[in-house]
């Protein structure tokens, strides 16, 4: 099994996603290693945890123990998050390591190079590299149009709830998804039941990108629509 290609998440619903992806679009998990902070020995998984164990796999990276890094994170919200933090906070990390920001406009994600010709690093900011949000953000935006009556009525449902909802306003998504995926055939909690038959929409531009980046981001890797 080859786990030279890291893709580092924040947590364990973005892993279960992420390798329910690679396995829809045919890239083996043992070409593709779905990485959290506690595989690096941190505590906990977070985004703030991310930061630190990236200098781990970017020595890594550069001594060629791994060959390939990419990372999926949330923008967030502001004030603190968003896109403009999440990509300051990347451009600061890291910077620390030589590596610089470059722009691509032709091409969805992020890409870090470095000057000493070390591999590239990719980040993908969930939900769509412009706008605040998280991974649940990608998955309502990539959900299949037969499922959009449901959602509605999810929406409806939290809305309506006795006392008002108890989450926070930015955890909206969160409640959405959850909801959704607790009212299908098969019930279930994890984001990865997203990937079941017929609840996202293969041809969404959102989830087309996202195919697309970790294609490029992972060449070796084979993938299909």
């Amino acid at each position: 099994m080859n786990n030279k290609n890291i893709l580092l998440v924040e947590g364990e619903s973005d892993r279960g996603l992420l390798e329910a992806l690679c396995k829809k679009w045919h890239i083996p998990v043992g070409q593709v290693k779905v990485c959290t902070p506690r595989d690096a020995g941190h505590a906990k998984n977070s985004k703030q945890a991310v930061w630190a164990v990236l200098p781990i796999y970017l020595a890594q990276l550069a001594d060629g123990q791994i060959e390939k890094l990419a990372l999926v994170i949330d923008a967030d919200t502001p004030p603190d998050g968003g896109v403009a933090v999440t990509l300051s906070q990347l451009q600061r990390q890291l910077g620390k390591h030589g590596y610089k920001r470059v722009a691509d406009e032709a091409a969805p994600g992020q890409l870090f190079t470095h000057a000493d010709g070390l591999p590239d690093v990719g980040v993908w900011i969930m939900p769509n590299n412009t706008d605040s949000g998280m991974v649940e953000d990608w998955l309502k935006a990539c959900m299949h149009p037969n499922e959009s009556d449901l959602m509605r009525h999810v929406q409806q449902a939290i809305a309506n709830l006795p006392g008002g909802p108890k989450f926070k306003p930015l955890h909206q998504s969160k409640a959405e998804i959850a909801t959704w995926l607790a009212w299908q055939a098969k019930p279930g909690h994890g984001l990865y039941n997203a990937v079941q038959p017929g609840l996202l929409d293969d041809k969404a531009p959102l989830l087309v990108a996202l195919r697309d980046w970790l294609a490029r981001m992972y060449a070796s890797a084979h993938v299909v629509a």
